[in-house]
């Protein structure tokens, strides 16, 4: 005979039915329990309140912003803590006098079947970061949902939306920006920006062959295909080779920074400061897509062009702590490497020649680029001379044939024809000497070494002798100079003349160390060459003159070129090929109360344009004019040649004997008719986008 269940209850103490029904009111009476880990991956990511409406697959802020409202950080969460209770759970004893085997523990996470959904086939276990809902399969409709989704309510408090940021999200980019929401509409937008890039920055950085680009896209984007001349059968291309996400998302971004369609047009007018919104959301996003699909880790052909075309796009700002300055360089110079392409057998077994031109193009870019930028920067080159073999610049020689043929010979050849890759190799050769000497602790704690100075002069005026007059702007121009070709070669010319002022801003800053006194010039001096050697301090004191004129010379010589290129309105669709040549100058120009700054100063105001930080340098050249002007001068070590050089009221020498490598500034302003209009600056493109 059982015991009754009261009896029961009473002898283990556990509560009776009246006393169940009174804690059952009392619960209905107590607050709710707080509920733990609820809020999506996008909302923790961003710290902020999760806030679902019932009924709703997705919470508000997921839906504004159309991401995937996921909760995997949740799931591992509740799966990590059941499992860790199981496992401290203890271990049941069994009558049976046989022990069973033990069962092997089920793992925290199950691996998705085939029939599962895309997004859960993907799932890493644990999400590290929300990153953009892009993979390498994204399709280009999908991928554009994301790129021009809407931005970021600035006036959002604890995840919750505005009323008016909930009518119009889009309403910070101007009053077409509503427009982005149909699909239709973005997917023509971005066409446009795709055009405007191969109009624009093309030109500049022919990374991409235009015709499989397309044809490319019309395989991601078939109901456009007409555009492009019946699609990727026309261009002998194939179904499977989609366009990487990052490499449409950089192109896209590229071309929203010149563009001039309406859209973008009225969100400049609803800017206080005249720049885009979405121009740099775009720039923002593209990376985000970049870093998301592995770009900067994974070593592949077109991970290396996408890093060298998302570079020049982000901040140059040393101070701008969202800058990426050198870091998409440094990954591709990086995958160059694993990848061997300097190596020139390497290079030689490509097989498919338009590969292998643009990793040859690849290449020189990145290694010249990182050559001018370590000289502009301040830092050490990442390729040293001896690091690779490459002696050609083209995958072949260009025919006279094939330029009959096409009428248009490919611009990476057409610049080895004219010189402009060897000219361009030797300066970035120099380039890399300057920085390696000039930029080391020995260097800035004891000055420069003389013959160091003289060895970098004797360079400079060799390359000038070579090539100026090959690739610079010439005496005897033509009768047309088109947008390509002015820029083209007065970046060339500005390249070379930057060197003489980053040599000047050298020894201001650190001095000559023969005439500082320091103790490695007197160590390594013997009893009879005294650092007071009066010889040896006039030979020093020349050179500091010499070099002074160089480069005040180079300074006026570039203002003048960046006056013809903004009388033009060049700069306005330039991608800053010039930039830190006209910021360089326009400094050096500033701190002599030079009135020659101001062609600098209106260069910048149209670089800012599209350029952000470009204003801010417009407004410090203002600054430092004023300060020269009233007599507050900041020379340091080349403060007695610049008082010696004012005292004899003497300009920049003109007429070196090296053809025209010297005119005067108005002449300099003058000479702007040249040269072919295929010429690209892609070798001079200006190292400070890199």
């Amino acid at each position: 005979m059982f015991p009754s269940s009261l009896s029961r209850d009473t002898a283990l103490g556990l509560p009776s039915p009246s006393m169940q029904n009174q804690i059952h009111e009392l619960a209905k009476t107590l607050p709710p329990p707080r509920k733990q880990n609820i809020a999506c991956d996008a909302c923790r990511q961003r710290k902020v309140k999760c806030h679902q409406i019932p009924g709703q697959t997705k919470c508000q802020h997921c839906l504004v912003k159309n991401y995937p409202c996921t909760h995997h950080a949740q799931q591992a969460t509740s799966e990590k803590k059941r499992v860790s209770t199981v496992s401290r759970r203890p271990r049941a004893f069994t009558t049976s006098t046989q022990r069973s085997s033990p069962t092997p523990e089920k793992p925290a996470f199950i691996a998705p079947s085939a029939t599962s959904s895309p997004q859960s086939a993907t799932f890493r276990y644990p999400p590290a970061t929300f990153g953009p809902p892009v993979r390498r399969n994204t399709s280009f409709t999908d991928l554009l949902a994301y790129l021009l989704s809407p931005p970021d309510d600035p006036n959002d408090v604890n995840g919750y939306p505005q009323s008016g940021y909930r009518l119009n999200p889009w309403k910070d980019w101007g009053e077409y920006a509503y427009k982005l929401q149909d699909e239709h509409f973005r997917i023509e937008f971005a066409l446009d920006l795709v055009e405007v890039y191969f109009q624009i920055v093309h030109t500049r950085l022919p990374f991409l062959n235009p015709t499989h680009f397309r044809a490319r896209l019309g395989v991601n984007v078939p109901q456009y295909a007409n555009m492009y001349g019946g699609g990727p059968s026309s261009a002998g291309t194939t179904p499977e080779e989609p366009l990487h996400p990052a490499l449409m998302a950089t192109v896209v971004a590229w071309g929203a920074k010149f563009s001039e369609h309406q859209l973008l047009v009225a969100d400049r007018l609803n800017s206080p400061t005249r720049q885009s919104g979405l121009a740099k959301t775009l720039i923002v996003r593209a990376r985000e897509v970049a870093e998301a699909l592995k770009v900067h880790r994974v070593p592949a052909a077109e991970h290396v062009v996408i890093a060298l075309l998302i570079e020049p796009l982000q901040s140059q700002i040393p101070e701008d702590a969202s800058g990426f300055r050198g870091f998409w360089l440094t990954s591709a110079i990086r995958q160059l490497f694993d990848l061997q392409i300097n190596h020139k057998s390497v290079i030689s077994n490509i097989q498919d020649p338009e590969a292998r031109g643009t990793m040859i193009f690849a290449w020189w870019m990145a290694c010249l680029s990182d050559a001018y930028g370590a000289a502009y920067y301040r830092r050490k080159p990442q390729v040293e001379d001896e690091d690779y073999d490459v002696d050609f610049y083209t995958v072949e020689p260009l025919s006279s044939e094939q330029d009959s043929q096409t009428g248009k010979p490919d611009p990476r050849e057409h610049l080895e024809f004219l010189g402009y890759y060897r000219a361009a190799h030797a300066l970035a050769r120099i380039s890399r000497h300057m920085s390696k000497n000039l930029w080391i602790p020995t260097t800035d704690s004891d000055g420069v070494p003389v013959d160091v100075l003289r060895g970098i002069m004797a360079q400079l005026n060799e390359w000038r002798a070579q090539y100026l007059p090959r690739v610079g702007v010439p005496t005897d121009f033509a009768a047309e100079w088109d947008f390509v070709s002015a820029v083209s070669a007065c970046a060339s010319d500005a390249t070379f003349h930057i060197m003489w002022i980053i040599l000047f801003n050298a020894l201001d800053d650190r001095g000559v160390r023969e005439s500082m006194g320091s103790p490695a010039s007197t160590s390594s001096a013997g009893a009879g060459a005294a650092v007071g050697n009066s010889g040896l301090l006039l030979q020093i004191e020349e050179l500091k003159m010499k070099v002074l004129d160089e480069a005040l010379h180079g300074a006026m010589r570039i203002a003048g070129l960046a006056g013809v290129l903004t009388k033009n309105g060049y700069l306005r669709l330039d991608p800053a090929v010039m930039h830190v040549s006209c910021n360089y100058a326009g400094i050096l120009l500033a701190r002599f109360g030079r009135p020659e700054v101001q062609n600098c100063i209106e260069g910048l105001e149209q670089y800012a344009y599209s350029y952000e930080e470009a204003a801010e340098q417009a407004q410090e050249l203002r600054r430092l004019f004023a300060l020269a002007r009233a007599g507050q001068t900041d020379f340091a070590h080349m403060a007695g040649a610049v008082a010696r050089q004012q005292s004899q009221g003497s300009s920049p020498a003109h007429g070196h004997g090296h053809g025209h490598g010297h005119h005067s500034p108005a002449a300099a302003a003058a000479h702007h008719q040249h040269a072919s209009p295929h010429l690209s600056d892609a070798m001079f493109v200006d190292a400070g986008a890199f």
